[in-house]
């Protein structure tokens, strides 16, 4: 199973909301390209050049046996030793390793949370035959979001893909914004290339669902009780149960070291995700950039293409 969209998008929360099932093994950003959560052999035996690495039929010779792996939860032990040996990735092993094995004896499947693997959804869920869950999020709360962090988003690693530009034309309007220094513009161009990739593989594969992260905030036990259903999960008491404590946290008790927005890699996975109250994090989410920055996005967002 994948859970993908755009960083910022909610795909470590909802990640862990269906890891909550304990029918899962989480597995967190195998394609992120830095270390850590990323360049773990033991994960995902195979090097990634981009952010947003692009998989296709026509070059999945490395990676389908790699992801194959991944998903049958095998970890590679003697590779992640090859690679990464300091105390911290000697416990992310012990980590990753215990899980996957336990998991796959124990009948598991595979939960990858993934935003670089939104390009790709559709050969993760043809080759791979994963169920794909693609989160969205209004525009004006993902651009704040990544205005609060400092982000930006570089889109010669997309641009220099040929066979991403070839399968996904969409993106060569992204082309005049290199070098660009409005970040504003920058994120709502993603925002709308991710978009129409989203909807083009929904469309395309009966396996893939669109999800609105603020449907999902709004009303966290209506909306993730259709995605395990939909998932094929037990929606038992105890899920129910750990979904409401998750997305009922009152302040004060976000993980420690937890940053400006809300974010921060926390844990041997290095995920994002923390305990939060999702409807307060909803109402906030829009008061993070000014009135006219905001009307700004959305004239941006709601342009002809």
């Amino acid at each position: 199973m994948l859970v993908t969209g755009l960083p910022r998008t909610g795909t470590s929360w909802t990640g862990r909301m269906l890891a909550a099932s304990g029918e899962l093994v989480y597995v967190n950003e195998p394609l992120n390209p830095e270390h850590p959560p990323g360049r773990s052999p033991g994960v995902l035996d195979a090097v990634v050049g981009h952010r947003f690495q692009y998989i296709c039929p026509d070059n999945e010779r490395a990676w389908l046996p790699a992801f194959t792996r991944t998903v049958a939860l095998r970890y590679g032990f003697l590779a992640e030793l090859r690679r990464n040996r300091s105390p911290y990735d000697l416990a992310r092993m012990v980590r990753y390793g215990t899980a996957f094995t336990l998991g796959r004896l124990g009948g598991r499947r595979a939960l990858l949370d993934d935003p670089f693997a939104l390009f790709s959804a559709g050969w993760f869920a043809d080759r791979l035959g994963c169920r794909v869950i693609v989160l969205s999020r209004d525009p004006v709360a993902f651009v704040g979001s990544w205005q609060r962090l400092g982000w930006t988003v570089y889109f010669h690693e997309l641009l220099e893909q040929p066979l991403l530009v070839r399968d996904q034309p969409h993106l060569e309007a992204l082309r005049p914004l290199i070098g660009s220094q409005d970040r504003v513009a920058k994120a709502v161009a993603l925002w709308r290339a991710a978009g129409i990739t989203a909807a083009g593989l929904a469309d395309r594969h009966p396996e893939i669902m669109l999800a609105r992260y603020e449907d999902l905030a709004r009303d966290p036990l209506t909306g993730f009780r259709r995605l395990y259903e939909w998932a094929g999960l037990t929606w038992s008491a105890r899920a129910e149960e750990r979904v409401r404590r998750a997305c009922t946290a009152t302040p004060g008790t976000a993980t420690p070291g937890t940053g400006p927005g809300g974010f921060a890699w926390s844990g041997l996975s290095r995920t994002a995700y923390r305990p939060m109250d999702s409807r307060r994090a909803l109402a906030e989410a829009g008061a993070r950039l000014s009135p006219e920055e905001a009307r700004r996005v959305r004239e941006l967002a709601s342009a002809k293409r």
